[in-house]
Formats: C-alpha cells, structure tokens, sequence
C-alpha cells in the first residue's frame, strides 16, 4: 500500500509525498516528465524481496506540491531532504528515471553524508557538458520542445500551447512496453498533467539551464543505465556522465529505448543499491 501526506519545505512550500513499504532499505524515487512521483509499481515485488522502502514527491508543480518557477535541478536535492526528515529517513538511496535522473544525481552531490548510492536510467547529461552534442540523436518532438527552451519561458510555454497533442520519440520496443507492466506510466502521467503544462515547463526549463552542482563532484556510487535506441534521451548522456563520475558504472542495453530499458535494468539496478 502506498501512503501519501503532504509535508513542508523550508520555505513553507508543500511536497506531496508518498511511502511504501517497510524496509531497512530506503530509496527515494525520482519521477520523469511528465511524471507524478508515486514510486513504480512494476518494482514492488523486487522491493519487497529486497526489503527495500519506497519514497517519493512530487515534483514542485506537478500533483500536490507547491509550484516553484525558476527551479534548478540542484534545489531536487533539497525537497528530498525535507522529504526524508518529514518521513523519519536518515540515510537513502536516489533512483531517477528520465528526467529523475539529473534530480537524483543532484541528491547524491549535495547531500554526501546521507545519499549512499545514485541510479539514473536513460537520464540526461547537463546542457553545458563540454564535448557532447547535447541534441544528437533526439528525436523530432524531443528537439522542438528542448529547444523551445533554450529560448525561454515564454517560447516554451507558445510551443507547448501549440502542440498539445504530439507524441514522444519512443522507438517500437517502448510502445510494446507500455502494454505491459510499465504501462503504470498511464497513472503517473495523466494527474501530472491535470492541471496543465506548467511544470513540464519549469522541468524542461532547468534541463537546458545550469544545474548547480558538477557531475565531478559526486562521491556515491552511481550506476547509469541507457538503451542505444532511446531517441527521447540519447545514450550518450549517460556515456558522457560515466566519464565525468568518478565512481559510476555504465550499462548499455542493446536496442533499447527510453521505456523499453526499463524491463531488463530497474530490477537488477534494485539489486546493485
């Protein structure tokens, strides 16, 4: 059974969260965009096999938490902590998908004393990272939204009015994906985007912006996921920050795409934490 209750940010803010499970092993889930953060239940079994404990939030914007324009990737790190200290964690793994996965990278930076291992399975490498073509190989709707960003919020939120009904970048593998297990996607996406476009907005916004920490910094173990079909989150995001972690491990599934990964790594990345 998974538990929710809103809790209080630092500045007054509310975070919706959510608990499942009662494990010696906590980990904290990243959601994607756009996501509500319910942590996955294709997972559940493993977890509890595992005697892993779930958490999660909203992201700020997306379901009941406050919004927060302007956010960076860095300020993930301190929602989670608030969010630990409210559910009675202390020390925590972090495990983001897609666009979770720069939030759970930030946790493991800025938070080292309490952050013991960071997953980030077909996430993003940051916009500035010297020597990658941070757009290639991405998909034609994946393109215009992200650079629709890079212009601002206000060419962001004209593309996003404009095309309400474009479908992501995703290869045959993840459709068929969604057909099974991992079609839980539909639960998490639909509430995210209830009350509109604005915090898929505020997300691509802090994707092609600084994110506030160096990947170098990192001192957690890291283990990085990609598929080499993932149009939606190229692989070379994950190649690039394997080489700019210092204790991160890289895995490459052949003919993978951005949802289609997901059935042949999240359990076993389970198992690594």
């Amino acid at each position: 059974m998974v538990t929710e209750v809103d809790v209080r940010a630092s500045d007054g803010r509310t975070l919706h969260t959510y608990s499942r499970g009662d494990g010696d092993r906590v980990v904290m889930w990243h959601h994607g965009t756009p996501n509500i953060g319910s942590p996955p239940a294709p997972l559940f079994a493993a977890a509890d096999r595992l005697g892993i404990r779930f958490i999660g939030y909203d992201r700020p914007g997306y379901g009941g938490s406050t919004p927060r324009p302007g956010r960076d990737i860095a300020s993930a790190a301190g929602d989670a902590e608030a969010v630990a200290d409210a559910l009675g964690v202390g020390e925590f793994a972090v495990f983001g998908h897609s666009g979770g996965g720069p939030c759970a990278l930030a946790c493991a930076a800025l938070l080292p004393g309490r952050v013991t291992a960071a997953v980030s399975i077909s996430g993003l490498a940051p916009y500035d990272a010297a020597d990658l073509d941070w757009f290639a190989g991405t998909g034609p709707a994946g393109q215009a939204g992200l650079r629709a960003a890079t212009a601002g919020r206000a060419a962001k939120e004209l593309h996003e009015k404009a095309n309400t009904d474009t479908a992501p970048d995703f290869q045959p593998a993840d459709w068929a994906a969604l057909e099974g297990e991992w079609g839980w996607f539909g639960s998490v996406v639909e509430p995210a985007l209830a009350a509109g476009p604005a915090p898929l907005i505020d997300d691509d916004l802090s994707y092609v912006t600084p994110w506030g920490f160096a990947p170098a910094s990192i001192t957690a173990r890291v283990l990085l996921a990609h598929g080499t079909a993932d149009r939606v989150v190229p692989p070379a995001h994950s190649s690039w920050l394997a080489t700019h972690i210092p204790n991160a491990t890289l895995r490459l599934i052949e003919d993978a795409g951005h949802i289609s990964v997901l059935p042949s790594t999240a359990v076993p990345a389970l198992e690594w934490i």
